[in-house]
């Protein structure tokens, strides 16, 4: 073995290395700076060129400098040697700069076992099932590599690599199947590392100007799913999905604002008519989750504020599952406290909307009840010429005024701000929530899709003895937004997304088997995020009591892993031994050995070179009177070892035979 460990590898095996090489650090382009992985492979391929003697390989010195100016390059473009983006630049690296001084069988070994580490990295910034796909191949590969690397004088064919990899992989599939479902959960995902504020999915922002929401339109990306637990949605109108709330206008955009102090805790709701659901939401790096309005209770690590929204303690940077539950129709915020009052009555100085204050004072002059108000507004929007527009003109001046009065164009977010913008001028508290209005129910997976193109915004204004009450304005202008879907009210738009337009008459053409994919892959990925990506404490204990196992705390649930691993180990073990067991003797050279073993008890022992016939023979001259028994059965033997078409039915015979010599 140490004769081994200190050989050149084979060009064919230093080749097959740096295929296993290239093939698992491509991926990293993606991620990470192209100088960077640029160099692994530039390393690999003069390592490759230097086996076939093409180009001399580096000494040690040069790569030494070679290292340190490569340390020096990642310190400068990460800013630091720490961290996930810096250590796995570091990573590659220098296992590229190790192909580079692979000079014996050790060398190239500890180069796989390098490959197999970058393989790791990779959960690092993706655990999608395209990229799982790419890395069991990847896996594939460098264990093909590693076979050939340690192949006997004959090198394997190309189907044998392939066969023999393909089973060690398949051998280690029970293994990570037990580990998988009975390693000790921890809240977070597996491959938890920090992440840079970048690297999340876009979606909603926390705040909303002209154009802010009506940009998400371009995107056909899933922004959440949805259970409920009797399969039955609620109506379209009632899909209002929470996650904003806007109180602070600046004159171009809406933000958020901290509620005062002395701001009352949600109240809580009539518990006898709850919702109950579950959500599975996309990462979209802030803090707000998704609720159906109006949520009762915040899941574990995030908090319910006085504005009924949903605030995680992090950053969503990982799909998230919770459960909550829903009060249609509950109040909220009954008692509007003078600060909180001032907060959703708040507007910017004189200038900006000088023709909607104007608007809105005569409203409020002329009628008696805000929720008089409330509908000759609505009423404003829906008999006046609005349009609802994907392209709406720009508002470059003052954009509530531009609206209202000259382009009347719009998406939800203009009708949205100025509605609320109105309410204010009137005397209404009013203030703008964000959220996803919508989605689409997946029979064959019977949950609801919700796509960020379902992105919407709508208002709120406080009424007396009413507390919040929800007013859409957009269903004034386009009602079949809310019953039909976005793709409804903007069916006529010319520069409507594809994944938009309307797909009757489509037949068996290609825009309906696209459409038809997406569906099965947001189903695939629908399940693979629920049962792969969120597998965590939660779907652990579910899993274990649909097994019958819910009684089992974390010293238990370890106790049945380690169980597992070790029948696993057993069975593996046993299977081997089966394998390279020693060939066993046949039956009828087996009853020749009793044979022998009788006579020799008997006196007469068959001598090493003897066949049957002389033993026979030497049998009748010295014991005559055993002859008979073992002619007998020497006959039987011979017809049955050497017969052209023995009988079966003679090894009863030759039992019969050996018992007469007893």
């Amino acid at each position: 073995m140490s004769r081994l460990s200190h050989a050149p590898p084979s060009q064919g095996a230093l080749a097959w290395v740096s295929l296993a090489l290239a093939v698992v650090l491509l991926p990293h382009l993606l991620n990470q700076p192209a100088w960077v992985v640029g160099l692994a492979l530039l390393a690999v391929a003069w390592r490759h060129a230097g086996a076939r003697g093409r180009l001399p390989l580096p000494g040690r010195w040069l790569l030494v400098l070679m290292a340190i100016a490569a340390t020096a390059g990642v310190l400068f473009s990460q800013g630091t040697l720490f961290g996930r983006d810096a250590g796995v630049s570091l990573l590659i690296i220098m296992t590229g700069l190790k192909m580079l001084e692979t000079r014996t069988h050790r060398d190239a070994m500890l180069s796989i076992f390098l490959g197999y580490f970058v393989v790791i990295t990779h959960f690092f910034y993706s655990q999608e099932m395209p990229v799982v796909a790419y890395l069991i191949v990847a896996m594939l590969v460098t264990t093909m590599a590693l076979i050939r690397l340690n192949a006997a004088d004959t090198p394997p064919t190309l189907r044998e690599q392939l066969g023999l990899a393909g089973l060690m992989l398949l051998q280690a599939l029970p293994v990570m199947l037990i580990l998988f479902l009975l390693f000790p959960r921890l809240p977070g995902p597996l491959w938890g590392m920090p992440q840079e504020s970048s690297s999340a999915s876009t979606g909603l922002s926390d705040s909303m100007s002209p154009g802010s929401i009506s940009d998400l339109l371009q995107s056909n990306a899933t922004a959440f799913r949805v259970n409920f637990p009797d399969n039955t949605p609620p109506p379209p109108n009632q899909r209002y999905w929470r996650a904003l709330v806007f109180n602070t206008y600046d004159g171009r955009t809406w933000r958020g604002s901290f509620p005062p102090l002395d701001t009352p805790d949600p109240t809580p709701a009539d518990t006898s008519e709850l919702r109950s659901y579950s959500i599975m939401l996309e990462p979209h790096n802030q803090r707000w989750l998704i609720a159906l309005e109006t949520p009762v209770e915040a899941p574990s690590g995030a908090r319910l504020t006085p504005d009924y929204v949903l605030s995680s303690t992090r950053p969503v940077l990982r799909v998230e599952t919770y459960q909550l539950r829903a009060a249609t129709g509950h109040a909220m915020e009954t008692e509007l406290i003078p600060a909180r009052r001032r907060q959703a009555l708040q507007l910017p100085g004189d200038a900006p909307g000088a023709r909607a204050r104007a608007l809105a004072e005569q409203w409020r002059t002329e009628e008696e009840h805000p929720e008089a108000i409330v509908q000759r507004a609505l009423q404003h929007f829906n008999q006046e010429p609005f349009r609802y527009t994907l392209s709406p003109p720009r508002l470059p001046r003052d954009p509530v005024d531009e609206f209202l009065f000259d382009t009347r164009a719009g998406f939800c977010e203009h009708y949205a701000g100025s509605f609320v913008f109105l309410m204010r001028a009137a005397g209404i508290p009013a203030r703008v929530v964000t959220g996803y209005q919508g989605g689409e129910w997946i029979r064959t997976g019977d949950y609801l899709l919700v796509r960020q193109s379902d992105a919407h915004a709508w208002a709120e204004v406080w009424l007396e003895d009413r507390g919040w009450v929800r007013v859409d304005p957009t269903a004034a202008v386009a009602p079949e937004r809310i019953e039909l879907g976005i793709r409804a009210a903007l069916s006529a738009e010319a520069d409507l997304p594809d994944f938009l337009r309307q797909r009757e008459g489509m037949g068996l053409g290609l825009m309906a088997l696209r459409f038809q994919l997406e569906y099965w892959r947001d189903l695939a990925d629908y399940y693979w995020n629920g049962w792969v990506l969120g597998f965590g404490p939660e779907k652990q204990r579910e899993l274990l009591e649909h097994l019958g196992l819910g009684w089992l705390d974390w010293r238990g649930i370890t106790a049945l892993m380690v169980a597992l691993l070790a029948f696993t180990a057993g069975v593996f073990t046993l299977a081997f031994l089966w394998r390279n067991r020693r060939p066993q003797k046949d039956p009828l050279a087996r009853l020749y050995q009793r044979f022998a073993q009788r006579m020799t008890r008997l006196g007469i022992p068959p001598l090493p070179h003897e066949g049957p016939r002389d033993f026979t023979r030497r049998v009748a001259r010295e014991r005559p009177e055993l002859h008979e028994a073992v002619a007998a059965f020497t006959r039987t033997y011979e017809a049955l070892r050497y017969g052209s078409d023995p009988d079966p039915d003679q090894f009863s015979t030759l039992r019969q035979a050996l018992r007469g010599l007893s």
